[in-house]
């Protein structure tokens, strides 16, 4: 005797060797002997072989239609062998019952199994959706199979274009549209965007990926809601001082300025003079959510994203030619350069200059401090604030920037007549650290921030601080030591204008000074908040500033033709390459000590992946190393 049986979804045949009635001992053709329970055996059969039922019913099964099947089917549950006797018109042969049973199992849109070999017809409704789902399904299949072979033709289908940015930076794998691109790439051996590119549907790769961290974190664009712009208190007294800023001359959002006095017989009267638009609007209002919601400005080569709407920050920048409102830190400084007091005051400041690096640097740097400074204007003053620089410096036993680092400034020329931006040009030029105007205003910013901090900390007044313990740098609202500037602690206060959380310390300072209740309390719910949001905030628009960075560098590459570039060895295969701020991997690199020169030949690079391949060709000297990137605390920015 043989028998088919169901045994885990499948149908199986084989020869009975033992009944027990409740179970069966069954040899299949192979051999192998399986224990199968009576209630899964659907048919009993003396022939064909166990072997042979299964290979004659298949393309007798494939023969029936299953719409004919359901038609003849009585509403109600059935067996197979009832509906293939109706089928056949007589007691149908094994092989014949088979070829129902598989029939039906495989229909299961006509069909629904209700047990073992049992089954009932799907209500016609239900059907009709099945059948509606299934040609949907079908047509899809066929949509999907001809934009595949539109995008290797390297034509971008119809249905791309409503949804390219979907494709290219959160695609919905549901979608056809997702399938035929995934399908088309897996044959190509090749990215998304990249396939994209070469149907013409990223015209500019800088804008590609620019719009992908747009997408993430500014989805509604970059452009402001319309606000009225605040004015500061009319009442602010004018201090007596003409202050002087120090910036790159990009720099929009003049944040700090500086001035001198001589106070005879005791020293000096340093001014350190910080914009102060938390004097023109407070938290809860229009311009707090604006600023809430951004928590700092975005920098990029060429261009930027401010914190603050225009108006506002050209309001409160501390622009030359007349008062603005500010939050100043006097420093009464001795003969020996010792700070021997302090006060803060809120006030308007003239400023008199706005100072740029590259017109104010040939005048005063290392060599004419050196040879004796001409006479231009500020120059005393100037080597006054760098002389209490170098002595602050010294009391705190830390560097204000280490030697040997490099900043670098990108300038981006585009051309407006080529929207693929592959006419841009840029140009990339290195400014070493630790010049006098960097000490200068480095040492004055620690200053301002910790004796800022150090007094809300005094009066209890909650704010947000920048501490370094145990080599870690973190955001936290204790006073805690900033280790690696050697202070006590630290409140970034000093960039109002395009940081949130500068903002948030300076109306904690501003209701301080005039002797009112806080805006935050110690355990403030917002405090907290808006210093872990800016936290987060802050880290990712800086790894959005170098990942534009890097495809400037690829552009210089392609720009300057560079088949071969210097670098240093950092470690293991890293090296540092000569002319850019650009670390990369080289895995050709032998085994080599840190500091050593190589030259490496520029083999490839890719401006949409941000991809370069480069291949070691000889060392060329040995030489000491520094690190190239540090925590930018002292200089505020």
């Amino acid at each position: 005797m043989n028998v088919l049986f169901e045994e885990d979804g499948a149908f199986k045949t084989g020869t009975v060797l033992a009944d027990n009635d409740a179970t069966l001992q069954v040899e299949s053709a192979s051999g192998k002997r399986t224990k199968v329970k009576a209630a899964a055996i659907l048919l009993r059969f003396q022939s064909p072989a166990p072997g042979a039922l299964l290979e004659a019913a298949e393309p007798l099964a494939h023969d029936i239609e299953p719409e004919f099947l359901w038609e003849c089917c009585a509403d109600g549950e059935f067996s197979f062998l009832d509906i293939a006797k109706d089928y056949v018109g007589k007691d149908p042969s094994p092989v014949e019952a088979a070829s129902v049973l598989l029939a039906l199992h495989a229909a299961p849109v006509y069909f629904h199994r209700k047990g073992k070999g049992r089954f009932r017809k799907a209500p016609p409704d239900i059907l009709q959706a099945a059948l509606a789902g299934l040609e949907k399904k079908r047509q899809q299949a066929l949509a999907i199979e001809r934009m595949v072979a539109e995008l290797k033709a390297g034509s971008l289908p119809p249905e791309f274009a409503p949804l390219l940015d979907q494709l290219l930076y959160a695609p919905d794998r549901n979608k056809p549209e997702t399938k035929a691109l995934e399908a088309a790439c897996e044959e190509l051996h090749t990215s998304a965007p990249h396939l994209l590119a070469r149907c013409g549907a990223i015209k500019s790769h800088r804008d590609y990926h620019f719009n992908r961290f747009l997408r993430e974190y500014f989805p509604k664009g970059t452009g402001f809601p319309a606000v009225d712009v605040p004015t500061a208190p009319a009442d602010l007294p004018l201090a007596s001082v003409e202050a002087f800023s120090i910036d790159d001359a990009a720099t929009t959002e003049i944040d700090d300025a500086f001035s001198l006095e001589a106070l005879p017989g005791i020293g000096w009267r340093v001014g350190i003079h910080i914009a102060a638009p938390g004097l023109g609007f407070g938290p809860g209002e229009a311009l707090d959510q604006i600023a809430r919601d951004r928590l700092s400005t975005v920098y990029m080569p060429g261009n930027k994203i401010t914190m603050l709407p225009d108006a506002v920050v050209e309001a409160y920048t501390l622009a030359e030619g007349k008062p603005r409102p500010a939050v100043s830190l006097y420093l009464t400084v001795n003969e020996g350069l010792e700070i021997v007091g302090h006060e803060s005051r809120l006030e308007r400041v003239h400023v008199a200059a706005n100072l740029r690096h590259h017109e104010i640097e040939p005048l005063f740097n290392e060599a004419t401090l050196a040879a004796g400074l001409g006479d231009f204007r500020f120059a005393q003053e100037l080597k006054l604030l760098w002389q209490l620089a170098c002595a602050c410096e010294g009391r705190r036993g830390k560097p204000s920037a280490t030697q040997g680092i490099f900043d670098y400034n990108f300038d981006v020329f585009p051309d407006a007549s080529d929207p693929t931006g592959a006419a841009d040009r840029i140009e990339i030029s290195a400014r070493k650290r630790g010049s006098p105007l960097d000490k200068l205003v480095a040492e004055l910013m620690i200053v301002a921030n910790a004796t800022w901090g150090g007094l809300l900390a005094e009066k209890k007044v909650a704010c947000i601080y920048r501490a370094q313990t145990a080599g870690k740098v973190r955001m936290t609202t204790s006073p805690l030591p900033h280790e690696g500037l050697g202070v006590p602690q630290y409140a970034w206060s000093s960039s109002p204008l395009r940081r949130y959380v500068d903002l948030v310390n300076q109306w904690q300072l501003i209701t301080l000074l005039q002797d009112r209740a806080p805006h935050f309390g110690a355990k403030s719910d917002a405090l907290f908040a808006a210093m872990r949001d800016f936290d987060l905030t802050y880290a990712a628009y800086a790894e959005f500033q170098r990942h534009m960075e890097r495809y400037w560098c690829l552009r210089w590459l392609e720009q300057k033709g560079v088949t071969e570039i210097e670098g240093t060895v950092r470690k293991e295969n890293l090296v540092k390459l000569d002319p850019l701020p650009l670390m990369q991997r080289v895995p050709s690199l032998p085994e080599l000590s840190m500091g050593q020169r190589v030259k490496l030949s520029v083999e490839s690079w890719d401006t949409l992946s941000l991809e370069l391949n480069l291949r070691f060709v000889a060392v060329i000297e040995s030489a000491d190393v520094v690190a190239d990137v540090g925590d930018d605390e002292e200089a505020g920015a």
